[in-house]
């Protein structure tokens, strides 16, 4: 018991030093950071550059004379991005000494080259109307649901459509009812079936064993 209250209190004594000892090694690591941000060719201020502390998310903008300040640690690497612009990038000194720094920062133009453009004259009238007679529509939902309904279209569909389960579940029970009908004995053979020879014969007529490809 006596030596718990023995480190109480020398924790309660000695807190107030290392809580001391850590705010002046925060407070030396504080930087307040100020600067000016410029084109390269021309020294000209830049307004509305974006600064900001990688892997923070905190930042600030240059006013219209290119001017900002912002609050970072020794050691930070700032960022400056703008559109029109090269990204640059700027690391604070670790070995900093105060707690005050300036910059420079200089951006270069980030030049786009875009593809050529062609511009034409308007057609006549009569080129206009022989282009829009000529245009390819393309089909709405009603010309689409059209072309499928058609009996060639559904027949198409018809073979690639996979079952569901309703139809999946009725074919099992009628193998199954099939062959409790014919067990212990040998099932018939349509090859003998005059009923399904018809049907062969107006399914050839229909077309239904044709390639479609």
């Amino acid at each position: 018991m006596k030596r718990h209250l023995l480190l109480a209190v020398l924790f309660a004594v000695a807190f107030p030093f290392l809580a001391n000892a850590q705010f002046e090694k925060l407070k030396d690591s504080v930087v307040q950071l100020y600067g000016v941000v410029m084109t390269a060719d021309s020294l000209k201020g830049i307004p509305s550059v974006s600064i900001t502390i990688k892997g923070e998310k905190r930042g600030t903008q240059t006013n219209e004379q290119g001017v900002f300040s912002i609050v970072v640690q020794k050691g930070d690497i700032i960022e400056f991005t703008s559109i029109g612009y090269k990204p640059k990038l700027a690391e604070i000194p670790r070995d900093l000494e105060g707690n005050q720094y300036s910059l420079l920062q200089l951006m270069v133009t980030d030049a786009e080259y875009l593809p050529v453009t062609i511009i034409k004259p308007r057609p006549t009238k009569e080129q206009f109307e022989r282009d829009f007679v000529n245009v390819p529509v393309p089909d709405d939902d009603l010309e689409t649901a059209r072309k499928n309904n058609d009996e060639s279209k559904r027949r198409v569909l018809a073979k690639t459509l996979p079952r569901d389960g309703g139809e999946n579940s009725n074919m099992l029970l009628q193998n199954g009812a099939r062959r409790a009908t014919y067990y212990g004995q040998a099932p018939p053979q349509n090859i003998f079936n005059p009923f399904a020879w018809g049907e062969f014969i107006k399914a050839w007529k229909r077309g239904d064993f044709k390639n479609n490809k």
